[in-house]
């Protein structure tokens, strides 16, 4: 009976789902260690225009960080070619493919990166500080964010199973054309020049991000 309670609470979860589950374990690890920055850089793509004024400072940084964070990543020479390498195959979504496989990488290679805390203590922290500032989460991202919790998402992504599954969740509740089993295969076949692309772009977008919050 708690199990059928568990899955029937699961299919409302993702009935109201509305996201688009692209790269948040990046946006979250390219806001250090400040829980707000952190919650800000979230749900940065939910929070538009004038409403930006509506947030705590601290917040509201991470918004604008997120901000110039997608700008420079989509503007970057290795980004632009890999999602060229991508377009045969996923075309107008290889934006979106791209920047699901490089939080794959990031979760996979995340020891590299964060030598000094573990992805599971890192998202822990992280589901932490998004409880903690509840309230000031938009409705759209509060319809989803106890999933993303209950399923440890972004622990998930460090792995193709966990890819996988966010990629079922997108093609069923956002972007139908993504197809996921097609999305894993195109990176099981191109496994290394894809990782090696991911680490030419990181350690620019890490000091980047370091220089910017810096001058928040």
């Amino acid at each position: 009976m708690l199990f059928l309670f568990h899955q029937w609470f699961i299919s409302l979860l993702l009935c109201q789902l509305k996201i688009d589950d692209l790269n948040y374990l990046a946006h979250i690890f390219l806001s250090g260690n400040r829980q707000q920055l952190q919650v800000g850089n979230f749900i940065g793509d939910f929070v538009k225009g004038s409403k930006l004024k509506n947030y705590p400072t601290e917040i509201r940084q991470g918004i604008v960080l997120h901000r110039l964070i997608d700008e420079f990543t989509d503007n970057h020479e290795v980004v632009k070619e890999t999602v060229n390498f991508v377009r045969p195959t996923f075309g107008r979504y290889s934006g979106i493919v791209v920047d699901m496989y490089f939080d794959y990488f990031l979760g996979k290679n995340f020891q590299k990166y964060s030598p000094g805390t573990s992805l599971s203590l890192f998202a822990f922290k992280f589901y932490f500080a998004a409880i903690l500032n509840y309230n000031f989460l938009p409705i759209r991202v509060k319809r989803f964010i106890f999933h993303l919790i209950l399923s440890n998402r972004l622990h998930k992504y460090s792995t193709l199973k966990g890819l996988e599954a966010s990629l079922i969740i997108m093609s069923n509740h956002k972007v139908s054309a993504i197809k996921p089993a097609k999305t894993i295969q195109f990176l099981v076949e191109n496994h290394e020049e894809l990782e090696q692309k991911f680490f030419q772009f990181f350690p620019y977008i890490i000091e980047f991000a370091y220089n910017q919050r810096a001058n928040l």
